[in-house]
């Protein structure tokens, strides 16, 4: 028994040593792991270049842009009319040759269609009617004048012959110009019509085909002719933006498919009525289209603008965040290295807002990934 009471005492005692040696003589071993990121100062992180977190941003540099005066206004792109033509037949007949296909350059006087029409024969009839009777009637009034040199007829015959032949010249011009209007250049093939351009350029719309019947009081025009240099842009102006709109000043335009390029214009047409449904006012502008980029019916955003030479830099809204009073967003100082920077804003929409100070045209920011940054940032502080 005295042996059992021995040996527990004797391994308690070697139990309670061991431990105390363990405490007074352990070795700190530093811990291996590295951060991922490194907090150079208050507000900029560093990050390796191989650092999954990078993979998650996206950078992309910032433009300027003319300044806007109000919010973008949806519009849409319509044809210049005064550089356009639509084209109808003005006469009743079957169509029988299509000379002009959509996209085709034309000239003022070529051949869209062929048509045969009994009514153009019938122009042309009384055309050729009208001549012979004028021609009948000069012969008949030159002898009646010399019948009555001689005391041959009665003067009273010679002014009856007169007035016959004045009737015959005004039906003769009369039917010359309703054959003019019809034939245009007054050239046929066959005693059939040929429809031609009335001035020149490109063929946007064809809406006949061949064996179609037409006639001069179809709703639709059988060609629409413009030319693509000019084009319009039509706007509804909100009732409470009417002052600061006004004729000739500049504007600029926006389109789904250039998102990076916005076009100039100036505001041509203020309608003097307000929609009555709608609380707005139409306003018409004037864009060169040289580079044939802007097409009819396309949708589009415009923005009249403080002047042609002020402009801002304009950033994405997914690029900003907030933090009390202030907004922020990161700006790239060198590959890896993120700087969250205060910026002052100005007009702002749906998408996109202007920066008034604070960032540079041409600097690099986070558009996508600002709110994950500045967490992690908030979190090494």
């Amino acid at each position: 028994m005295k042996k059992i009471i021995w040996l527990s005492a004797f391994v308690l005692t070697a139990g309670i040593g061991y431990f105390g040696w363990q405490k007074f003589h352990a070795v700190d071993i530093p811990a291996r792991a590295e951060k991922p990121v490194d907090r150079t100062s208050t507000d900029t992180l560093k990050y390796p270049a191989d650092a999954p977190q990078l993979t998650f941003l996206q950078i992309k540099p910032v433009e300027e842009f003319p300044e806007p005066l109000v919010e973008a206004l949806n519009a849409r792109i319509v044809y210049d009319d005064n550089h356009t033509a639509r084209v109808f037949s003005p006469i009743a007949g079957r169509v029988i040759r299509i000379s002009a296909e959509a996209g085709q350059q034309v000239k003022a006087g070529d051949a869209l269609l062929q048509i045969d029409s009994p009514d153009f024969a019938s122009a042309s009839s009384d055309s050729v009617k009208a001549n012979a009777d004028l021609l009948h009637k000069q012969q008949t009034y030159e002898r009646a004048k010399q019948l009555l040199d001689i005391q041959g007829i009665a003067r009273r015959d010679v002014e009856s012959a007169e007035a016959d032949l004045h009737q015959a010249e005004a039906e003769a011009l009369r039917a010359k110009a309703h054959l003019r209007n019809l034939a245009g250049h007054g050239t046929t093939t066959e005693g059939q019509f040929i429809l031609r351009a009335p001035l020149a350029g490109i063929v946007s719309e064809r809406q006949v085909n061949a064996g179609s019947e037409v006639r001069p009081d179809a709703t639709n025009p059988l060609f629409v002719i413009t030319d693509p240099k000019h084009v319009w842009v039509v706007a509804d102006l909100p009732e409470g933006q009417i002052a600061n709109v006004r004729i000739g000043q500049s504007i600029s335009v926006e389109v789904d498919a250039y998102p990076n390029e916005v076009f100039t214009g100036k505001v041509t047409v203020i309608s003097e009525t307000l929609d009555p449904v709608m609380r707005r006012l139409q306003v018409r502008c004037y864009v060169d289209n040289s580079q044939y980029k802007l097409k009819p019916e396309m949708y589009a955003r415009i923005s009249p603008i403080v002047d042609a030479k002020s402009k801002l830099t304009r950033v994405p809204n997914t690029a900003l965040f907030t933090q009390g009073l202030y907004s922020f967003l990161f700006v790239e100082q060198s590959p890896g290295v993120l700087q969250r920077r205060r910026v002052t804003l100005g007009m702002q929409d749906a998408d996109v807002t202007y920066i008034k100070e604070g960032l540079r045209a041409g600097e690099r920011i986070v558009t996508s990934g600002a709110l994950l940054l500045n967490s992690e940032l908030s979190g090494n502080e």
